[in-house]
């Protein structure tokens, strides 16, 4: 366990920021205005659980099946709070992200294993987000999609010059544009003819009809429980803040459990909706609904023009938002595993590299959206694994190693995401499950 030497990092926070975050651990300040004041962390993890992969797998889901995968969303936003509150607590208590405790504590090989598995689920989070936001701009300005790539990587680039100025900045950006998709489906939700009895029936009723939907909810599952942020929550928490003494460390720990249930429970809420608004508008006449574009230019005669403009708006700002966190966790995980730090252009480009060849090669963009989220869905035992292994040990957590029911409850979680993985390598196998 790190030392605590009374110190919030002066040069990431403005002192207003710091004086805030110093009167809410010592009990000064209570209720919404600490909340606030220590805010940042799981706001800028949850947007990767909304990001355009997700938009994919629920659009799939909904069209498709109807209200009848609602579960799996509720499910897996359930394990996602759990892993992240791991992650969280992990840089919190140690001062080390999850890739620098694999590479301090793993033998040289399996690092360099998890490593790479990592980079390609990074790539793959990547590509999701990456050619869903540059959707959404081809279809705003009727550009081709590569240039409406080369205009996404140049926003993006954009965004990640305010991690320069600190936490604040970016993460503020970060929210505003989770609003946006927030508020956009909740108008989404006022537009389409939702059955709301059948939404919480199939909400709490678990059910998969046949083999494709399970590909479809092992891709929900790879869109909500991102490998990515597993590694980057534990860094985004590491160097934020150090606790003056074990009280504070404390409500830390409890301010920081708290943010992440209200920012993961928003995200699970919007990617519901994205399910309800599927279902309502393509469920019945549309159930073969495949792509993004397709999506759009259907909602017009079927919801009007203001549901596809609200979910085009959704889209544009999930694919940017969700893009630059990708590279940020990309750079932690490359300088977690292998200490080598490049810089933040070069790291966009090389994550960037994928998604340019998939156009360039005439991939239908929506089905290499969903596969990407089965490739994430298969690196994802990785950080799952080890988040158990590290936060139970008692010599590394000390008092805040994982009660006995939280490791029981992560073990399930990661065996269930293992079983699923095992069913659907053995479909596509064609071994006849």
């Amino acid at each position: 366990m790190n030392e605590a030497v009374g110190r919030v990092a002066p040069q990431t926070l403005t002192e207003q920021t710091c004086h805030a975050i110093r009167e809410a651990l010592a009990g000064h300040r209570r209720g919404p205005r600490a909340m606030l004041s220590m805010a940042g962390p799981a706001v800028v993890a949850s947007i990767a659980y909304m990001d355009p992969g997700n938009f994919a797998t629920n659009i799939q889901a909904g069209a498709g099946y109807g209200y009848t995968l609602l579960w799996v969303v509720a499910v897996a936003n359930i394990v996602a709070m759990l892993f992240q509150s791991l992650s969280a607590k992990l840089g919190l208590v140690t001062g080390r992200n999850l890739a620098e405790l694999c590479r301090a504590s793993l033998p040289c090989r399996y690092v360099l294993v998890m490593w790479g598995m990592s980079e390609v689920a990074a790539m793959a989070t990547d590509l999701a987000e990456f050619v869903g936001g540059a959707i959404g701009v081809s279809l705003l300005l009727h550009l081709p999609m590569l240039a409406s790539m080369l205009v996404t990587a140049a926003v993006t680039y954009g965004l990640l010059q305010f991690e320069k100025k600190g936490f604040r900045p970016l993460e503020l950006v970060i929210a505003a544009l989770v609003g946006v998709i927030g508020l956009s489906y909740l108008a989404e939700l006022l537009i389409a003819p939702v059955q709301w009895p059948a939404v919480f029936l199939h909400t709490f009723t678990p059910r998969i009809p046949d083999h494709s939907a399970l590909t479809i909810s092992v891709g929900i599952i790879g869109a909500t429980v991102m490998p990515h942020v597993l590694f980057l929550h534990s860094g985004l928490t590491q160097n934020r803040v150090t606790p003056r003494n074990e009280h504070e460390r404390a409500r830390l720990l409890k301010f920081s459990n708290v943010e992440v249930v209200a920012a993961l429970g928003v995200a699970g809420l919007i990617n519901m909706a994205m399910v309800i608004m599927a279902s309502s508008a393509f469920h019945q006449g549309h159930s073969d609904m495949a792509s993004i574009e397709t999506a759009w230019r259907t909602l017009t005669p079927l919801l009007g023009s203001a549901a596809a403009a609200l979910f085009l708006g959704a889209l544009i700002a999930s694919g940017i938002s969700s893009s630059v966190v990708g590279t940020m966790a990309g750079q932690m995980i490359m300088q977690g595993f292998v200490g080598m730090r490049i810089p933040v252009g070069l790291r966009r480009l090389i994550t960037m590299a994928p998604a340019f060849a998939v156009v360039a090669w005439g991939v239908d963009a929506t089905r290499a959206l969903v596969m990407s989220q089965v490739v994430l869905s298969i690196a994802l035992p990785v950080p799952m694994i080890a988040l158990v292994w590290f936060t139970s040990r008692s010599d590394l957590m000390g008092a805040y190693r994982n009660r006995r029911i939280t490791t029981v409850a992560a073990v399930v979680g990661t065996v269930a995401v293992l079983a699923l993985n095992g069913v659907l390598l053995a479909q596509v196998a064609g071994l006849g499950f």
